[in-house]
């Protein structure tokens, strides 16, 4: 990590972050914001650029990001920092066992997964997040009428996650009318640097967007 990072450790994970192998029980997140509100769930927030800005953007929402990387949390604090957020939360550690023993069912209103590691190689596709399983493991934490929102700019992976997401009986395509089922890209969601640069690259990012039945 860089040294703002590990300061960013020292000064705000002890208010801001817990460590899901740590968590007992059920997460109180009401109790942990202080408030209740609609709970937002990001999966994989990277370096946090687009966590951030959305964080900043939607102050009337609990935001929860959870990320296996020190440094990309460290940074996500740091840009929180910055934009003087102060309705984000974040765990580090494994998804799975946050949303199977930590996650209440029918507790989320939206999840996001912006760009998962694609796995590019063939015989590395089963470490995909976006698995049948995941999914139904997902959707059982949504509230009736909450989203998912996923996005990726590798395309074989993009027809996975629709494919996989259309054969999940608790989920519905909200665009499945729309060419391809794909969700226009919604102008709230920050380009990356990691997008420009799959754009430059001749790959095209595309959304998927799911309601909880």
């Amino acid at each position: 990590m860089t040294v703002g990072q590990e300061r960013a450790w020292r000064e705000h994970w002890p208010a801001l972050g817990k460590t899901v192998s740590e968590l007992e029980g059920t997460l109180d997140v009401d109790a942990w914001f202080g408030r209740k509100a609609p709970v937002v769930l990001e999966i994989g927030s990277g370096m946090g650029e687009t966590t951030s800005e959305l964080a900043k953007r939607e102050p009337d929402v609990n935001y929860i990001a959870i990320e296996v990387y020190d440094a990309g949390l460290g940074q996500l604090m740091l840009r929180a920092e910055k934009l003087g957020v102060d309705n984000l939360r974040l765990l580090h550690g494994d998804a799975v066992v946050l949303l199977t023993e930590h996650i209440a069912p029918e507790s989320l209103d939206v999840v996001r997964i912006f760009y998962p590691d694609p796995w590019p190689k063939k015989r590395h596709h089963k470490r995909r997040l976006i698995q049948p399983e995941f999914v139904r493991l997902v959707a059982s934490r949504l509230r009736v009428g909450g989203t998912l929102h996923l996005a990726t700019d590798w395309e074989d992976y993009a027809e996975q996650m629709r494919e996989v997401c259309d054969g999940e009986p608790l989920l519905r395509n909200v665009y499945a009318d729309e060419p391809g089922g794909w969700a226009p890209r919604p102008d709230w969601r920050p380009v990356t640097k990691f997008e420009s640069r799959a754009e430059r690259e001749g790959r095209v990012s595309r959304d998927l967007m799911y309601e909880r039945r």
